[in-house]
C-alpha cells in the first residue's frame, strides 16, 4: 500500500498536511491502514491547537454525544444501559500461542486475536468521521514520557482524550521518524437512539508486541474501554517497562504531603477500588499531582515519578462536600467537566448518587425519564446515577493542584503506599522495614474485601497484588520482580506504607468503623513525618506503627480533636490470628502462581515466625503499648 498517496486522496490539503509535517513514515502507515480498513467518510486530524480541541468539543453536542447542562462548561454523556463498566469478558492481551500470563489475565494468540478484530473493524466507521488524535503519556518533553495517537469515530472520546492527556503533536515532530509510539484504534460502531448496537461483537484487544504496541477497540463507548491512553495504554507501558527493565508503570495516585517549614514530600499511592484511592490523593490540606497512573525511573540516583495523565476520569458516586471538599466544589462550578451517566436534574444540572443533597423529585438518567419510585426490569430501585457513573476533569482547575504536577524532570518520592479495605486484620497506618518487606509482604500481599456494592459475599478478600491485577499484561511474578528490582540502583529507597482506613468495631464487616473520614490526613502527616526521621515508632511483627503520643499531637493539631488512648488502642492493636490466616491466605494463592520468588515464601515465613513468637509471649491481641 502507498501510504501517502492514500492519505492524500482521503484527506483534505489541510489535514494531510499535519500529517505531512510529522514526517513520520510508520505513523503516516498506521493511520492509512485503518482509513482504508475501517472505510471512514472523512478523516479530521487534530494537531492540539485550540481551535482543533474545540472543533472536537462542538462536535460532541452537535452529534448528540454529549449534552449541555446548565452551568457553564459541565456537558453530560450516557452509555448504552449494558456498556457501563470495563468489559473484562470481551478484554485480552494478545500474546504469541507460548506466552503465559496470571490466569486472572484474558489472553489470546496474537494472530487469532488480531484476525477476529480485524474482521470486526472492516467498514466499521463507513459514513463517519474518523478523529486523528494525538497524545503525550506523561509532561511533554519528558524522558519519562510515551507518544500515542488515537484513531476514534466518536467525539465524546475525543473530548475525553483532549481533557484527560497532555498533547502530543509537537512530540510527534522530535521522534524523528521513529516507530515508538503506542497507537489505538477505537469505534463505537454502528448506533442506535445514539448508543451501540452491536454489543455482541464489543471486543478491546491489546496487542504489546515490541514495534506492534496497539490497542483495538470496537462497538463500546463507555470511556474505560474506548480511551485508549488511559488503561489500555497502561497494558502496553507495563509490557514495555518490563521488556526494557528500567522503570515502572503503576497504577498510583502521587500528591505532595505539607510537612513541617513548608516542607513537601512526595508520596504515591496503590489503592483497589472503593478503598480511598482518589479520596486520599484529593484529601484536604495537601496538593496532587495525579489520581490514577504513574512511570517511575530512578534518576540520578532518586526514584522519580510523573503523572501519565493531566486530568481525571473518577467514579463520581458519594462525592460529597463534606467528605470530599475540593473535587465537590470543582463539580459544582463553572468549568469543564464531562460527566457520564449522573442525573440531569430539572434544574439542568448534574446530580449523582450519594452527594449529600435533598433528592430530586424527577430527572433524565441512563434509563430515560426518572423519578424516586422508578424500578427496573427486576423491580428493584434504579438510582440517580450508576453505580459507576463517571467526571471527567482537567487537574490544572483544582486549586490544590501541586506546582509540580507537569514537571518534566519528575517528582521524588518519599514514600509509596499499599492501601485496602479490610475491616478486622491490618492497622490503619504501618512502614514496612524495608523496601523488600514491603513488596512482598504489603504491595505483593494487598487485600481487599468486597463490599454492599459489589458482587458475591460482604466481607471476601480478594488478593489485588500492587492493586493492579486486572491491568497486568505480564506474569505477576515478573511485575513482582520488577518492583523489587526497580531500587537497585537507589541511593535511597522510599519508605514503604500499608494504610487501611476500613477497620470495624468487632472486625465486623458491617460493624461500625473506629477510624474517622478524614483520619487519613493524620496518616498522611505521620507518613511525612517518618521520611524525615521526625517521629518515632513502635517495631512490631509486621513493620513499624506510630507512637500515640505522636499521633495525640497530630490530630490535635491537624483536625483540631482529642485522640484518646483509648482509640489508639482499639485502632492499633496487632491482631495476631488475623494476621496468621492473612499469610495463609496470600501463602496458597501464591503456592499456585508459577515461577513466584522463593524470597516471596521466606518473606512471609520469617513473618509468621514473628506474629507467633509474639503470641506466646503476650496473647492473640497485642496492645501497642505492651511493645513499646
Amino acid at each position: 500500500m502507498d501510504s501517502k498517496r492514500t492519505l492524500q486522496k482521503r484527506l483534505d490539503k489541510k489535514n494531510y498536511r499535519k500529517i505531512e509535517t510529522l514526517k513520520n513514515p510508520h505513523l503516516e502507515d498506521f493511520i492509512a491502514c485503518y482509513i482504508e480498513h475501517c472505510a471512514p467518510q472523512s478523516v479530521f486530524v487534530c494537531d492540539g491547537s485550540p481551535q482543533d480541541m474545540q472543533y472536537l468539543r462542538e462536535k460532541a453536542l452537535e452529534n448528540g454525544e454529549e449534552r449541555k447542562l446548565a452551568t457553564a462548561g459541565h456537558t453530560i454523556h450516557f452509555d448504552s444501559a449494558k456498556d457501563q463498566a470495563r468489559a473484562k469478558g470481551d478484554t485480552a492481551v494478545l500474546v504469541p500461542a507460548n506466552i503465559k500470563l496470571s490466569e486472572n489475565v484474558r489472553t489470546l494468540d496474537s494472530e487469532e486475536g488480531r484476525k477476529e478484530v480485524h474482521e470486526i473493524l472492516k467498514d466499521i466507521m463507513k459514513g463517519k468521521e474518523m478523529l486523528v488524535i494525538f497524545g503525550s503519556l506523561g509532561p511533554n518533553n519528558s524522558v519519562f514520557s510515551i507518544p500515542g495517537v488515537q484513531l476514534s469515530d466518536s467525539y465524546y472520546v475525543g473530548h475525553n482524550e483532549i481533557m484527560l492527556f497532555r498533547q502530543g503533536y509537537e512530540d510527534f515532530k522530535k521522534l524523528k521518524g521513529s516507530k515508538r509510539f503506542f497507537k489505538f484504534v477505537h469505534s463505537q460502531g454502528e448506533l442506535i437512539n445514539g448508543v451501540t448496537k452491536n454489543l455482541d461483537k464489543r471486543r478491546i484487544y491489546m496487542d504489546i508486541e515490541p514495534n506492534v504496541e496497539t490497542v483495538y477497540s470496537a462497538n463500546n463507548q463507555y470511556g474505560g474501554n474506548s480511551i485508549g491512553f488511559k488503561k489500555h495504554a497502561m497494558r502496553l507501558a507495563i509490557a514495555r517497562a518490563n521488556r526494557e527493565g528500567d522503570w515502572l508503570c503503576e497504577h498510583m495516585f502521587l500528591m505532595g504531603v505539607h510537612g513541617p517549614k513548608g516542607r513537601v514530600t512526595y508520596i504515591s499511592g496503590a489503592y483497589p477500588s472503593a478503598c480511598g484511592k482518589t479520596s486520599t490523593a484529593m484529601v484536604q490540606g495537601e496538593t496532587i499531582v495525579g489520581d490514577d497512573i504513574a512511570y517511575i525511573r530512578v534518576i540520578d540516583g532518586e526514584l522519580k515519578a510523573v503523572n501519565v495523565e493531566k486530568g481525571m476520569f473518577g467514579i463520581i458516586g458519594d462525592v460529597k462536600e463534606k467528605g470530599d471538599p475540593e473535587i465537590f466544589k470543582a463539580l459544582t462550578s463553572p468549568r469543564g467537566v464531562i460527566f457520564s451517566n449522573v442525573l440531569i436534574a430539572p434544574d439542568g444540572n448534574a446530580r449523582w448518587s450519594g452527594d449529600g443533597r435533598p433528592t430530586p423529585e424527577r430527572g433524565v438518567n441512563y434509563t430515560g425519564e426518572w423519578t424516586p419510585d422508578k424500578k427496573d426490569a427486576d423491580g428493584k430501585p434504579v438510582p440517580i446515577s450508576h453505580p459507576n457513573a463517571r467526571y471527567t476533569i482537567e487537574i490544572k482547575t483544582l486549586k490544590n493542584r501541586d506546582v509540580k504536577a507537569d514537571d518534566p524532570d519528575g517528582i521524588p518520592l518519599g514514600g509509596v503506599i499499599y492501601g485496602g479495605r479490610d475491616s478486622d486484620t491490618t492497622v490503619p497506618v504501618e512502614q514496612a522495614f524495608d523496601w523488600t518487606h514491603g513488596i512482598l509482604t504489603k504491595a505483593a500481599a494487598l487485600e481487599s474485601e468486597s463490599t454492599f456494592a459489589t458482587i458475591g459475599e460482604i466481607g471476601k478478600r480478594d488478593l489485588n497484588p500492587m492493586s493492579n491485577i486486572d491491568f497486568l499484561s505480564i506474569p505477576l511474578t515478573d511485575y513482582i520482580n520488577d518492583d523489587l528490582k526497580i531500587v537497585k540502583n537507589a541511593k535511597k529507597a522510599p519508605l514503604i506504607f500499608s494504610a487501611n482506613y476500613f477497620l470495624r468495631k468487632d472486625g465486623n464487616p458491617k460493624g461500625e468503623f473506629i477510624t474517622g473520614i478524614k483520619d487519613k490526613r493524620i496518616w498522611l502527616k505521620w507518613m511525612e513525618l517518618r521520611i524525615h526521621g521526625d517521629a518515632e515508632a513502635i517495631k512490631t511483627p509486621t513493620g513499624f506503627i506510630p507512637k500515640y503520643e505522636d499521633l495525640k499531637k497530630l490530630f490535635k493539631s491537624v483536625l483540631g480533636e482529642d485522640y484518646t488512648r483509648e482509640q489508639y488502642n482499639e485502632q492499633f492493636t496487632i491482631r495476631i490470628p488475623q494476621l496468621l490466616a492473612k499469610i495463609d491466605r496470600v501463602e496458597k494463592i501464591y503456592r499456585n502462581v508459577p515461577n513466584t520468588p522463593e524470597i516471596l515464601f521466606k518473606a512471609h515465613e520469617e513473618q509468621r515466625k514473628r506474629l507467633e513468637d509474639l503470641r506466646k509471649k503476650k496473647g492473640d491481641y497485642v496492645k501497642p503499648e505492651e511493645l513499646a
